[in-house]
């Protein structure tokens, strides 16, 4: 584990760390944020993951989280979104290869080598994370935005750690979306091979079992692309315990991510600490 950098911030400490990561075949960088509580003993831990373009930075520097999780006493990790390197496949495309991995594991050539970014963060991120910080395993819950909001989805769905689950703008059903076709036709081989990493499938299928909160803006330009009223209705066929709430005015960006983190912490701090 080396450390990048590290900052005072709320009282807690905002830090970058870089790490060796068998399932991307390669190093990984992360950002954790830890508040003054983690000096007395482990604490609870929310995992943000971020979407198509963005490193572990962005969301730890636009998101405005940590003051609303230093006054819960909650930890915040921001994995990278994909692996990285020169020996690691790209497209020239921005929503394929590096700062694109969807939170699946490839199957397929060239990405299959270094893309598991499933593994890397239920497996070796996890390993890394609470070998080394004063994290609870016991109480974890997880967010995310755009690619990051399915990635969140899917991953509870699949790992009932998670106490709680958010998500901002999420990619709500990608087997019926062009931010998700193409990327399940690239990493899996095919559309169909994506119905495991589908929010929308999963709930039909009866997975995902902790509470849900989702946020997306009226104004989102990208909304035909997540396809909120699929998982919505699937959501309410299943009669879960959700909320799904349409932000009149707001679009995809981090304005609109720091408008509602607030409410999201204080959503995850009422399931970490019950």
């Amino acid at each position: 584990m080396e450390t990048v950098s590290e900052n005072r911030s709320f009282g807690g400490t905002q830090g970058v760390y870089r790490h060796a990561s068998k399932a991307t075949g390669g190093e990984m960088t992360f950002g954790l944020f830890l508040p003054d509580e983690a000096h007395f003993g482990p604490v609870p831990l929310l995992w943000y993951l971020s979407g198509l373009t963005c490193t572990h930075e962005n969301a730890m520097v636009k998101a405005g989280a940590q003051a609303h999780a230093a006054a819960h006493g909650i930890a915040l990790v921001f994995p990278d979104t994909s692996p990285r390197g020169e020996d690691v496949a790209d497209d020239e495309a921005y929503d394929l290869g590096q700062g694109a991995g969807f939170y699946i594991d490839a199957t397929e050539a060239p990405w299959a080598p270094h893309f598991k970014m499933e593994s890397y963060i239920l497996g070796d991120l996890t390993e890394a994370l609470f070998d080394n910080f004063a994290l609870d395993q016991e109480a974890q819950s997880i967010t995310g935005h755009s690619m990051g909001g399915h990635g969140a989805l899917t991953l509870a769905a699949k790992d009932g750690r998670f106490k709680s689950v958010s998500a901002f703008s999420p990619i709500c059903n990608p087997t019926e979306s062009d931010w998700g076709k193409k990327q399940f036709e690239a990493y899996l081989g095919s559309v169909h091979a994506g119905e495991g990493h589908d929010a929308t499938c999963l709930v039909r299928e009866g997975a995902l079992e902790a509470p849900v909160l989702i946020d997306t803006g009226t104004d989102d330009q990208f909304g035909d692309l997540l396809k909120t009223e699929a998982l919505a209705q699937a959501l309410a066929e299943r009669r879960m315990e959700a909320t799904v709430r349409m932000q009149k005015g707001y679009d995809h960006s981090y304005f609109f991510v720091s408008t509602f983190i607030e409410d999201h912490i204080e959503f995850h701090a009422e399931a970490l600490y019950s």
